[in-house]
């Protein structure tokens, strides 16, 4: 089979390379890959912003596809079965004995491994997957469109549910950093009436175009100031600088959350742009619970993706074309 392959940590690139078709060891499936979401973390591995990748590895954990064969012990758990249409994320495999995995707090995990990054994900034709991190993906819908719902989806859903969580009502909503996570979070917000207010890179006005075309309320670039105080912000955009700027923006009791799994340094700022009992906080991976959740939700807004399709042998170009900002919404590729 063709597997696009990080060959060396920091490389900034995948190359391809045939490998043997995988086999399911015990607890695992082999599923033929349909689709696979580029996300920005694949380029925080292939670029060394992420330490210590498995390499050589198969990036990519937005991957939709189909059973094609089950390791011992599976047959007859969780409804797999070889046909079944499912999506593997982020979180690959856990100890499930820890006080984090005993809580239902598995994006914790201290043992945790990660798909595309310690575990071979889903730049290739076929992959393996730990069948209890495997989610059914039953129903209609394009493979392609469904495959951001397993990373940007999940986690800017993980996300959403942080900044709900402050003492106050959130009526208005920033978005920092306008791609695939906040093109799906922009559709979630807006359906539960909330104002959607979206920064993009300075000077990105498609993007802005593109966020008021989903139903934000107002769209500026990173460096502006709302109109309006906002109630929370959860920020995408890996750029440290960004939280002293949305704390500046959200009023008094607000909650600032970084989504992302890297991020430049955070620059000091005063402690009065904290002050009148803001936070920050942060997101961190995802659980199989936040996935059943936001897939359960996606048909009732309803969601839809917009993606760019690449070809399995252009994901160098994808990733290229993320790190550029070349593309609104989420890139997918499609063996």
């Amino acid at each position: 089979m063709r597997a696009m392959v990080l060959e060396r940590p920091g490389a900034g690139t995948v190359v391809a390379v045939e490998r043997p078709l995988p086999e399911p060891g015990v607890g695992q499936v082999r599923i033929d890959v349909a689709a696979c979401g580029v996300c920005r973390t694949d380029l925080h591995v292939v670029d060394g912003e992420l330490p210590h990748p498995a390499v050589p590895v198969v990036p990519g954990h937005e991957i939709v596809g189909r059973v094609a064969a089950l390791g011992a012990g599976v047959e007859g758990v969780g409804g797999l079965e070889v046909g079944a249409r499912v999506g593997v994320p982020w979180l690959g495999w856990t100890c499930g004995t820890c006080r984090f995995c005993r809580e239902g707090r598995e994006n914790l995990c201290r043992a945790a491994r990660f798909t595309g990054y310690q575990i071979d994900g889903g730049y290739a034709e076929a992959t393996v997957a730990d069948a209890r991190f495997v989610i059914p993906l039953p129903g209609a819908g394009d493979d392609a469109e469904v495959a951001p719902l397993m990373c940007a989806g999940v986690i800017g859903y993980r996300a959403y549910r942080f900044a709900l969580g402050g003492p106050g009502d959130v009526r208005a909503l920033g978005l920092y950093g306008f791609g695939a996570a906040a093109h799906i979070l922009c559709q979630v917000a807006v359906h539960d009436g909330r104002d959607v207010y979206a920064f993009t890179r300075p000077g990105d006005t498609g993007g802005q175009r593109f966020a008021r075309e989903l139903g934000a309320a107002w769209a500026g670039s990173s460096d502006e100031s709302p109109p309006v105080p906002l109630d929370a912000a959860i920020l995408f955009a890996p750029v440290g600088a960004l939280v002293p700027a949305a704390l500046r923006a959200v009023a008094p009791g607000g909650t600032v959350v970084a989504a992302g799994i890297h991020m430049s340094d955070v620059p000091s700022f005063p402690y009065r742009i904290l002050w009148e009992e803001r936070s920050v906080r942060s997101v961190a991976n995802l659980t199989r619970r936040d996935a059943e959740e936001l897939l359960a939700l996606a048909p009732r807004v309803p969601v839809r993706t917009h993606v760019t399709r690449y070809p399995l042998a252009e994901a160098a170009r994808a990733l290229d074309d993320l790190r550029h900002g070349r593309f609104s919404g989420a890139a997918v590729l499609v063996p």
